[in-house]
């Protein structure tokens, strides 16, 4: 509140402009004169009305009533004054009043607002310890179903005691494991199958691992894949130790699964401590370690590294051929793989030796019309091509197009006569001037 008014001794200076205080304060010291000149008022009102009363009819009663009027009058206005500076005190104090709560009001409002800004601050922290609670128990639950499904695995597992009597296993991730044709044969077919392989066992849950592992990785989990198969790892190495032939198995297995996310650096590592492992465990000749090495050097094939893939792909033959036979499918697969290496480096010569013993061996395994006959057909008609050897070739091509029975992989349609057929596929090689194989055949 401010009320203008003019100071004494400033006539002519223009108002004055009083702060709340200076205003209250001016208005009690009126009061105080207001109450003083009420009380010089009053007396002189009593001096008159003792006059009155003690003078007769004179001449001078009508000036003593005059007067009497006028300090009544004056009376009035100083009482009517008193009373409006009384309300101006009361308005003013209402004022501090109402200006102290409101400042009691901000200071809350501020307080608030703190308490407010500090519990959004707790809120935000809260929020994100639930999200990372939330991440956890989800990676929690995700390994608890992998530990259960480690747990329901190993239920497989032949009791310690009958270990040595069960059917002994191979080891390769294409032969690892046995295929639908020899679990249709029986135990027999299976036991001779071991003891060839040299009377090493694989149990029945890395069997179901890595079938499911298989599974996730051809879908594209592998976020799931990978874990499952480090936790499976991990549970070997605690309880069989790092050097375990189910250890190798293992490492082989996630190596393949890195080498399909082209984590060709891991898969390498990997492969070299399962051959180490192989090595010490079951002995420099042993069908696994051929295995690994056959593993490790379709690696090094993909990754263009010939030179040093193609001695352990010599290695891993010289095993199979001494373990296995010479006549055994994984020797035809074996020189089907050291063919592919050996073409990659300009050696064609050895490239016809290899194709032509895996083709005879597959023939005499399973006759002209085994699918092994027609793709070991096809990478040595690519040989042959990249050789400009386009007649022998030709004649390859048609003897596999020849078959009523061969499906359409080869890029021909079903339609039409079988001649139009030969002819469509051949002069389709001819006139591109290459042609490519079937790939690497993986353990």
């Amino acid at each position: 509140m401010s009320v203008q008014v003019a100071a004494p001794g400033s006539t002519g200076l223009g108002p004055e402009r009083l702060s709340p205080e200076e205003l209250v304060r001016q208005t009690r010291q009126v009061v105080q004169g207001l109450e003083a000149l009420r009380a010089e008022h009053r007396g002189l009102a009593g001096h008159l009305a003792e006059a009155l009363a003690g003078q007769g009819p004179a001449a001078g009663l009508e000036l003593l009533e005059e007067k009497q009027q006028v300090v009544t009058h004056s009376l009035e206005a100083i009482e009517l004054g008193l009373g409006e500076a009384q309300v101006l005190l009361a308005l003013s104090a209402h004022m501090g009043a109402l200006e102290a709560e409101k400042q009691r009001l901000r200071a809350q409002a501020r307080r608030l607002a703190q308490e407010n800004a500090w519990l959004r601050e707790e809120l935000e922290e809260t929020q994100r310890r639930l999200r990372a609670s939330e991440e956890a128990v989800a990676q929690l639950e995700e390994e608890k179903s992998h530990l259960e499904f480690l747990g329901q695995l190993r239920q497989y597992d032949p009791p310690a005691e009958s270990q040595p009597e069960s059917p002994p296993r191979r080891d390769s991730l294409a032969s690892l494991f046995p295929s639908e044709e020899e679990e249709r044969k029986g135990p027999e077919a299976a036991g001779a199958a071991a003891a060839q392989q040299g009377g090493y066992e694989i149990p029945a849950r890395l069997r179901t691992l890595h079938n499911l592992v298989i599974q996730y990785a051809g879908q594209g989990r592998y976020e799931v894949a990978v874990p499952l198969c480090r936790q499976a790892l991990e549970d070997l190495e605690r309880s069989s130790g790092h050097c375990h032939p189910d250890v190798a198995t293992m490492l082989n297995i996630l190596a393949l699964v890195y080498r399909d996310q082209n984590k060709y650096k891991e898969a390498t590592d990997l492969l070299h401590d399962a051959l180490q492992i192989r090595e010490q465990t079951l002995g420099p000749e042993h069908p696994a370690v051929a295995a690994t090495l056959n593993n490790l050097a379709v690696l090094y094939g993909r990754r263009g590294r010939y030179r040093e893939a193609e001695p352990l792909c010599q290695r891993a033959l010289e095993i199979r051929e001494k373990v296995l036979g010479p006549d055994h499918p994984d020797v035809a697969k074996q020189l089907n793989n050291l063919a592919l290496l050996c073409q990659n480096q300009g050696k064609f010569e050895a490239v016809e030796q290899h194709y032509a013993r895996a083709l005879s061996i597959y023939e005499a395994l399973g006759g002209p019309h085994d699918p092994n006959v027609a793709k070991t057909k096809n990478n040595l008609a690519s040989a042959y091509l990249k050789q400009n050897k386009y007649q022998q070739a030709e004649e390859l091509y048609k003897e596999i197009l020849s078959r009523e029975d061969l499906p359409a992989p080869l890029g021909a349609p079903n339609t039409g006569t079988a001649g139009d057929t030969e002819q469509v596929k051949v002069g389709v090689a001819l006139a591109s001037g290459e042609a490519t194989g079937t790939g690497w055949d993986g353990d």
